[in-house]
């Protein structure tokens, strides 16, 4: 893996370096070794010192900058605006950081097929087309867009800022009063996390102000039933909750299962305003995909209005991975998620937001943004 990123470090250089050749060479012909101190000099204070860098350096440098700040970079000059649009620089920013993005939704997913895409040839410029051919490579692969669009610090720049704990009590709210918006919880990572998410939630009384722990009735969802000794043994052995939640009829010409909700989860299903699946995001474990989109696709077609309800995808892991302790629970990136369960595919607005059981981290970016999709006003109460 090392490996093959030094080596598309060294085409990024490679084709920087062709492009500031053809498009930004000494226009008087003189090589550096016959121009005076005197000429350098004044070529270095017109052209700006990061100018006059080695191409290898400037990579370097862009590197340690934010998205926001390239862009600025790239509004300096002319030199560097043709610079920082360098499509392959942007692949290597999406395929770098596209793995620690905390959230992703309907709106900001990349176009993933374009990262399985050839590397241009390492002595081809990326300007050495013809014009036609450029054009219609610059709609299909803009790795820029698709990187501006989809990294959270970007998109975080476009919502209201909101007050964390009056987002909490008004989820909180949502799900104890039947009259108001109603959510439907279920998934996997209910049940074979290491930390259970319902019991962190109810005894989470730093977020949760209520002054009495709602009963089961009052949460409507739909939750599993097994307690102790069971709930136990269904992590241990990794049995399913879908068993409680939908019959297999078989599967369909795709291989897909095909599941049929319960009357009680199809009654659930119809009358709430949006489903929060809860994932497993850890990766050390064996999962079936397949059986986890024919579920969520099976619990929106029920509902009153499929295409309308939004779906939250909660993605867990039980803990905050630590750096000095050795483990294989790493955790799945939301994006990889969000394409394993082929949730471009459906028509409903989503959100995959990371979410740790144990600290609830990640928690109240995902409900805001469910209160959003369902038409709810968060008020900021600040002045």
């Amino acid at each position: 893996m090392a490996e093959k990123h030094q080596q598309f470090e060294s085409v990024i250089i490679r084709s920087l370096r062709l492009f500031r050749d053809r498009y930004f060479s000494n226009k008087d012909g003189k090589e550096d070794f016959m121009k005076t101190a005197a000429e350098q000099d004044n070529e270095e204070k017109e052209s700006g010192f990061l100018e006059s860098l080695p191409v290898g350096v400037q990579f370097q440098i862009m590197t340690f900058l934010s998205p926001s700040d390239i862009c600025r970079l790239g509004a300096t000059s002319q030199y560097w605006r043709a610079m920082v649009r360098d499509s392959l620089l942007w692949r290597y920013f999406l395929l770098r950081d596209m793995p620690g993005w905390s959230s992703i939704d309907h709106v900001s997913m990349p176009n993933l097929d374009m990262l399985d895409a050839p590397l241009i040839s390492e002595d081809e410029s990326l300007d050495d087309r013809e014009e036609g051919d450029e054009k219609e490579r610059e709609i299909k692969f803009d790795y820029m867009s698709e990187y501006l669009k989809g990294c959270p610090s970007c998109r975080q720049k476009w919502l209201p800022s909101r007050p964390t704990y009056a987002v909490m009590t008004s989820f909180l709210q949502y799900i104890v009063r039947p009259s108001e918006p109603r959510y439907a919880m279920f998934g996997p990572g209910m049940e074979q996390l290491d930390v259970s998410l319902v019991t962190r939630l109810v005894h989470a009384h730093d977020m949760l102000p209520l002054a009495t722990t709602p009963s089961r009735q009052q949460i409507n969802g739909t939750t599993s039933d097994l307690v102790g000794e069971q709930r136990e043994r269904a992590r241990v052995e990794q049995q399913s909750i879908r068993s409680k939640l939908f019959t297999v009829e078989g599967t369909n010409d795709s291989g897909y299962p095909v599941y049929s909700p319960t009357p009680h989860v199809q009654l659930v299903s119809q009358v709430v305003d949006g489903f929060i699946y809860v994932a497993n995001a850890e990766s050390d474990r064996a999962v079936d995909w397949k059986a986890e989109i024919s579920q969520i696709r099976v619990l929106l077609n029920c509902a009153a209005d499929p295409t309308s309800r939004p779906l939250l995808v909660l993605s867990c892991v039980s803990r905050e991975q630590s750096e000095t302790i050795n483990t294989t629970k790493h955790r799945t990136p939301c994006v990889y998620v969000a394409k394993r369960l082929n949730l471009p595919q459906l028509s409903n607005p989503w959100m995959v937001q990371d979410t740790v059981v144990e600290s609830l981290s990640g928690f109240l970016d995902g409900i805001s943004w469910l209160l959003r999709s369902s038409g709810v006003k968060l008020h900021d109460s600040s002045p």
